[in-house]
């Protein structure tokens, strides 16, 4: 497990033999790649544009409609007419339509959240796949190297008459394959450090980056959190503002109630040029309709909402469950092929002095140096799993009392 470790270590802090690094190159820890791919990325923008058009509905909910002047010349005496409307924001309107965009705001910001959160745990999970790929770029080349000594050491050997042509060609053909191999895994390296430049916004034409981290286990999760998952939460402030609309668009029967001031003049028989003060209230006449259209609109989208957050519930429940499940076997996993890595690095070791003894033939020492060499990187790929795992449960666990990105 030891060699791991320091394989993984190297990874973080080398890039491969086969990547040409600008001179410019600089090291990122996990943390500063989380903090540009959030800064940077164009999905945070989408939630920051929600979130501002859902304030902007706010002030528009608590706005009050300007005032109209209106002026009026008749052939009958006064001659003119000036007059001041005023709309009046009726109390049992105001209140529901305030209401409801404060809720469509309280969901915008709980989706903000959690569509940070997702972010951080996408960069999160690239900068592993990095360093993963790093280490076993740097495994692949070392173990091509081994097989290179192999070959060596098989010729020695046959020229000794201790070993056959046999033995040579099958160390031959295992050197070739893990020389390809090795340049495979260089290549991915590399790609997955232009995934994570692009991730945070960065050019692309060459790895202009090294990581700085190495690659570990993740912490333990905390064993409960309080409060409301966020997108259920937003789901609910969702089904609270159609709740609202609907009780808006019942009370709106009779909208439109304005206040009525001014004057007149134009008096030549009468008062002349004085100005007469006049007041009065303008109530619209519910005859055609009683906004039944607007009422079924809102009831639509008000069982539309309450659906979505019973879909939400569901949902939320059965992903928390899949990635509860998925940890607590990446972790025995992650545990299990960590106590291997060592035995079958010493099963290695031995089967190579054995056939430079004498004492064990070629293809055994093939297939032991196999084994150590998948046993390595199957701990790389299950570390790597499970802080993918860890990082999803703590993403759909996060509540609105803990909005911490993971």
């Amino acid at each position: 497990m030891q060699n791991v470790k320091s394989l993984a270590a190297a990874g973080a802090m080398v890039l491969l033999a086969a990547a040409v690094l600008p001179a410019q190159e600089r090291a990122l820890s996990r943390t500063d790649v989380i903090a540009a791919v959030v800064a940077r990325g164009p999905r945070l923008a989408l939630a920051k544009s929600d979130s501002a058009f859902a304030e902007a509905g706010v002030a528009l909910a608590r706005q009050f409609e300007n005032p109209v002047f209106g002026f009026q010349r008749t052939e009958s005496t006064p001659t003119e007419h000036y007059t001041i409307d005023v709309p009046i924001d009726l109390p049992w309107l105001r209140s529901p339509r305030v209401g409801s965009a404060n809720a469509a705001l309280d969901a915008a910001v709980q989706r903000f959240a959690f569509e940070r959160a997702a972010i951080a745990y996408t960069a999160d999970t690239a900068y592993t796949r990095a360093l993963v790929a790093a280490a076993r770029a740097i495994l692949s080349a070392r173990s091509a190297r081994d097989a290179d000594s192999v070959l060596v050491l098989a010729r020695v050997r046959r020229d000794a008459g201790d070993a056959s042509e046999l033995d040579v060609q099958l160390a031959a053909v295992s050197a070739g394959q893990l020389a390809n191999a090795a340049a495979i895994d260089a290549l991915e390296a590399t790609s997955t450090v232009l995934t994570l430049q692009a991730l945070m916004g960065m050019p692309t034409r060459a790895p202009t980056v090294r990581l700085a981290d190495s690659l570990s286990t993740p912490a333990a999760l905390a064993a409960s959190r309080d409060g409301t998952p966020l997108m259920i939460a937003a789901a609910e402030a969702d089904a609270r503002a159609t709740e609202l609309a609907l009780a808006l668009e019942k009370r709106r029967w009779l909208p439109g109630i304005a206040l009525s001031a001014g004057w007149e003049s134009g008096d030549p028989g009468g008062t002349g040029a004085k100005l007469l003060p006049s007041w009065g209230l303008a109530f619209p006449l519910p005859l055609f309709n009683r906004n039944g259209p607007a009422i079924l609109a809102a009831s639509a989208q008000r069982d539309r909402a309450a659906a979505l957050l019973t879909v939400a519930r569901i949902e939320q429940d059965a992903a928390l469950a899949r990635a509860q499940r998925a940890l607590v076997v990446s972790r025995e996993r992650q545990a299990r092929s960590g106590a291997l890595v060592a035995g079958a690095q010493r099963v290695a070791e031995l089967s190579l002095l054995a056939y430079r003894e004498g004492a064990a033939a070629l293809p055994s020492v093939l297939e032991a140096q196999r084994i150590a060499r998948d046993a390595q990187m199957q701990y790389l790929e299950d570390v790597a799993a499970l802080r993918s795992a860890s990082g999803l449960v703590q993403l759909l666990t996060m509540t609105t009392n803990n909005r911490t990105a993971p």
